[in-house]
Parts: C-alpha cells; structure tokens; sequence
C-alpha cells in the first residue's frame, strides 16, 4: 500500500468524522429541545390523596343512596358488575362459585346462602341485606366486615356502586321496592 492510499483511507475517515460532527451541530442548532428540570414523572402525594379521598368520601356519604339509586342505571350496572362474575354466580339457579351465588342477594340474610361456607365475621355479621348495608359492603368490603374473606378492593365511587346495586335488584324473581 502506498502512501498516497493510505492518505486516502485517512482523509475519508476524518471527513466521515467531520461530516457527522457538523450534522450534530446543525441539528443541534435547528432543534433545542427543553432541558429536564427534573428526572421523572410528577405523582400526587399521598397527602392531597387523603385529603381529597376523604372529601370525596365525605361528599358521597352527604348523598343518600336512596337518592343515588333513583338516578342509577340498570345496564351500566350490567357492565360493572362483571368484575363480581370471576367469583360470584349471577343465575336463578344459586350455585356458589368462590362466593356466594348473588341471584335475590337484596333483602337475603347476610351470612346466609345454602352451601356456602362463609366466613366467621360474615356469618356473625346479622340482619339482612338492604341497600344501604350493600352500599357500604361494595365500597370497602374488609372495612364493613372484619375478617372477610372476600379478597376485593371495593367500588370506591358511589354512582357505580347505585349501578350494581339496582342490577343486583333485577335479580330475583320479586325485586325488593326501591327506597324512598
């Protein structure tokens, strides 16, 4: 090889590396992105969560669910309900999935469906299963009854508790009166 080749294959490489840094700088100079203040995502802290929760929990309390089920819609309550259908039969017929079959399940005694073992703070629970009692059940299940073994969450906003609630009604073959 020569020097003149070899002057060459220099002269190419350091124009390559000359052409790539200018590309740099003019796009550099076409485009200024914003620099980053901070790394991440902005997250609400767990304070204003709290405050607003509770506000929101105050606000729905101040709303009767007499009132909320008037105003209730029966097929969004068809639809939200299907987060219960993985445990819970919806069918006249009452068979017992990880939990109690729901068909009539308004004005049922709590703590009561035959072959269903229950748990021992469900079963002490008493009294029957009106709306307000579902209501509360629905938004935090482990709060209304200590010691359930119902793994769900709840349904933290109140309309779509009224939803399932007045689907939960349409199953049973005398649906219970709504409240006044």
């Amino acid at each position: 090889m020569s020097a003149n080749e070899v002057n060459k294959i220099a002269g190419a490489i350091l124009g390559m590396a000359t052409l790539a840094m200018g590309i740099g700088f003019f796009s550099g100079a076409l485009v200024s992105p914003k620099p980053v203040m901070k790394a991440g995502y902005e997250l609400p802290d767990d304070a204003g969560a709290a405050s607003g929760g509770a506000a929101a929990a105050a606000e729905e309390k101040a709303e009767p669910i007499a009132k909320r089920l008037a105003s209730a819609d029966i097929k969004k309550g068809e639809t939200s309900i299907k987060k219960c259908v993985s445990c819970h039969s919806l069918t006249p017929d009452g068979k017992n999935g990880t939990g109690p079959g729901l068909y009539g399940v308004v004005t049922r005694e709590k703590g009561k469906h035959e072959g269903f073992k229950y748990s021992a703070g469900m079963s002490a629970k008493g009294g029957n299963w009106d709306y307000e009692a579902l209501d509360a059940f629905l938004a935090k299940p482990k709060d209304y009854v200590n010691g359930t073994s119902m793994g769900f969450a709840g349904v933290p906003r109140g309309d779509e508790r009224a939803n399932i609630i007045v689907y939960l009604r349409s199953l049973a073959a005398n649906p219970a009166p709504l409240p006044q």
